[in-house]
């Protein structure tokens, strides 16, 4: 289990993330947000506590993202299978997302919305992970938007599941944090 708090001017996020059954209790202003962390829990299989407040709502959207990867990066086994990939339909829209959690931050992709690319990228980033995420087909933003988070956490559902061995030609990579 990974704890976190973040708090800025601009701010206030506590957060529990663990690998589990996709449980999420989300306590945010932004109903969409909601909608789309609780989503990202169900699909990926990661349990979610969270609580946010913000002053607006990009800050408020970057900041749990940043706050979801961190505490989730903690929760990788070492022995994580690492790569996963899925692709999900929503009524006429359909995305696509592959994902590679062994330590590389990149992040690719474009969605109608660029606060929620912004989401993608933040979460991606600071959860160490390669997300390449591509909006095949649709015309309804929320689809568009909700397919591509399905299918990130399907993909992270994969990659996160405990392997036999530490899936590198490099080994173990070991990096610690100092006081």
């Amino acid at each position: 289990m990974s704890k976190l708090k973040r708090e800025t001017k601009e701010t206030q996020i506590v957060a529990d993330v663990r690998i589990g059954s996709g449980k999420a209790k989300v306590e945010v202003d932004d109903r969409f947000l909601a909608h789309m962390v609780e989503t990202l829990a169900r699909y990926s299989g990661v349990d979610i506590e969270l609580s946010a407040t913000g002053d607006l709502r990009h800050h408020l959207i970057e900041d749990v993202a940043i706050v979801l990867g961190t505490a989730l990066a903690d929760e990788v086994p070492a022995e994580a299978t690492r790569f996963g990939w899925a692709q999900v339909p929503m009524d006429e829209a359909l995305a696509e997302a592959a994902i590679d959690v062994g330590g590389r931050p990149y992040y690719v992709g474009k969605l109608p919305s660029k606060l929620y690319a912004h989401f993608l990228h933040s979460f991606a980033t600071n959860l160490g992970a390669t997300l390449h995420v591509r909006v095949l087909r649709g015309t309804d933003k929320h689809h568009k938007i909700e397919a591509a988070i399905k299918a990130t956490g399907l993909a992270l559902r994969q990659a996160i599941r405990a392997g036999d061995a530490v899936f590198s030609t490099k080994g173990s990579v070991l990096t610690e944090r100092l006081d």
